[in-house]
């Protein structure tokens, strides 16, 4: 039952990163397609994650009162029928409400496979756990770019075609998950009082808001505008944008991985800051990088930095709820992400208005400047 279990939760991880992984390198064909500028595209993320910021929250309540399981397949089942339609469309405004639907079902997506890892697990299990699910996400980010630029060759709208692997995994789910679910309820009132008595903690607003700059930055500096300078400076294929999406990703699994280990030699905190370090040295030296031999650098810094950010940050904010309220407590780390990833695409979209692609990296060099300040200043470990 155990491997399951596990099975469910790291295929809806694969999904929770689907959405915007293995479109990123389609954004300049798809832009050539429509004949519209990259700002515009990055839309397509946009409104995918707009939806999450207001649902993810009430999506948390309904899995700590209807439950999890029902919550998730709805959710996979939606993700799947309106992300693979947008392959059948070839009407711009059409394909954003498709995606707009999309972000729908992927709200829950990314909190309920960390609340179910926090309902099976807790202790070191959890962070062990936590750490293997960060690198099949990675996982999912090495390959996503990949297949999806591969796929892009034969047509700017084929990546589209992925979400639709959501649909077999609703069905998987209905037979193999077996997870507790929360027992007698309170009512709304105590349940609400609860929940804003595991949020409002010092430490849980500066994860919050360093959650959202780390989602500004990936979503914002990475996804969006990395296959921009990849296309500018390097004339680079859909194909070869991806690999080198990839590559990052590979690394930031093998970190991932490793977080165990990591824990023994590296505390929590010492994490987080190390980490956006890393992000500070990737964004800065992107800013200038022109051959190819100059990316390799960045991108192993970035997967580092990636590698120990999200399982740590995951595993610190999975203990603060119990179970009764764990769903509604990670639904607002979800809504808090969902915010980073969809003011991204817009805040980097600036700079790279007024300086081009290696202003754009500047401004997400000073993004991570703002997450370390936050971490050293808010964020305290046990």
């Amino acid at each position: 039952m155990e491997k399951r279990n596990l099975t469910i939760i790291y295929l809806t991880t694969l999904m929770a990163v689907l959405g915007v992984a293995s479109l990123a390198p389609a954004f300049p064909a798809i832009s050539e397609h429509f004949n519209i500028p990259v700002t515009t595209v990055t839309l397509l993320i946009t409104v995918f994650t707009l939806p999450g910021i207001f649902l993810a929250p009430l999506l948390g309540i309904f899995a700590d009162h209807i439950g999890r399981k029902p919550i998730l397949i709805a959710s996979l089942a939606t993700f799947g029928v309106s992300g693979l339609a947008c392959f059948f469309v070839k009407n711009w405004e059409i394909i954003l409400v498709l995606r707009f639907l999309q972000g729908i079902g992927a709200a829950a997506l990314g909190s309920l496979n960390v609340t179910l890892i926090g309902d099976l697990y807790s202790g070191k299990k959890r962070g062990e756990i936590m750490g293997y699910n960060a690198s099949v996400l990675s996982l999912g980010t090495a390959l996503y770019p990949a297949i999806g630029g591969t796929l892009a060759l034969g047509g700017w709208h084929f990546p589209f075609l992925l979400p639709g692997l959501a649909l077999p995994i609703a069905v998987l789910a209905v037979f193999w998950l077996k997870n507790p679910e929360p027992g007698k309820q309170v009512s709304i009132k105590k349940y609400l009082s609860n929940t804003w008595k595991n949020i409002n903690k010092k430490t849980v607003w500066g994860i919050f808001m360093v959650n959202i700059l780390l989602f500004v930055l990936l979503y914002g500096a990475f996804l969006s505008f990395f296959p921009q300078l990849l296309k500018e400076r390097l004339l680079a294929s859909t194909f070869h944008i991806g690999m080198l999406m990839s590559a990052f990703s590979i690394v930031t699994a093998i970190t991932a991985s490793q977080k165990k280990r990591i824990d023994k030699r590296i505390s929590a905190k010492h994490q987080l800051v190390l980490g956006i370090v890393f992000y500070i040295a990737t964004m800065l030296i992107l800013s200038f990088s022109n051959t190819w031999w100059h990316l390799i650098f960045p991108l192993v810094l970035f997967g580092l930095g990636h590698g120990m950010l999200i399982p740590g940050i995951q595993t610190l904010l999975v203990g603060f709820a119990p179970l009764a309220e764990r769903a509604g407590f990670m639904s607002i780390n979800s809504m808090v992400l969902r915010i980073g990833q969809t003011i991204g695409p817009l805040f980097i979209g600036l700079f790279y208005a007024v300086g081009g692609v290696g202003t754009a990296f500047l401004g997400g060099a000073l993004v991570a400047g703002i997450m370390l300040l936050l971490t050293i200043t808010l964020v305290k470990t046990r």
